[in-house]
């Protein structure tokens, strides 16, 4: 199965991780610093994307819903379908925080906000 613009579902985390992610606007907004795997159902939780910083100082991680990042093979990165305004005004963690509970308050969060269906439901 492929995703909405016909790129195929599988990839290597690795290939991933440290891509660029641009707003609706076009602007880079950060890197893709890592992805939480939900291990008991073989999914993917989120994104973390990592801006707002300086070599790491003060950098703001979000969890952005997986199937909110569409690759742009023009831009050579994903782009997600959230203003610049919207991604300013969301819920930033801390990489320990992400991770916490087992990922799923920031994972609920996350998808709360930005409004994207549930997967686990």
């Amino acid at each position: 199965m492929t995703t909405q613009t016909g790129h195929t579902q599988a990839i290597a985390a690795s290939r991933v991780i440290g891509t660029s992610v641009y707003n609706t606007e076009g602007k880079s907004i950060g890197s893709i610093e890592d992805v939480m795997l939900d291990k008991t159902s073989n999914g993917i939780m989120f994104a973390v994307i990592g801006f707002g910083g300086f070599l790491g100082i003060a950098e703001k991680y979000h969890a952005i819903p997986w199937a909110s990042l569409d690759y742009d093979e023009d831009k050579g990165g994903y782009v997600v379908p959230f203003s610049k305004e919207q991604l300013k005004a969301a819920p930033a963690h801390s990489i320990n925080e992400l991770a916490g509970a087992d990922g799923e308050r920031a994972r609920d969060e996350s998808y709360r906000y930005y409004k994207v269906t549930p997967y686990w439901h």
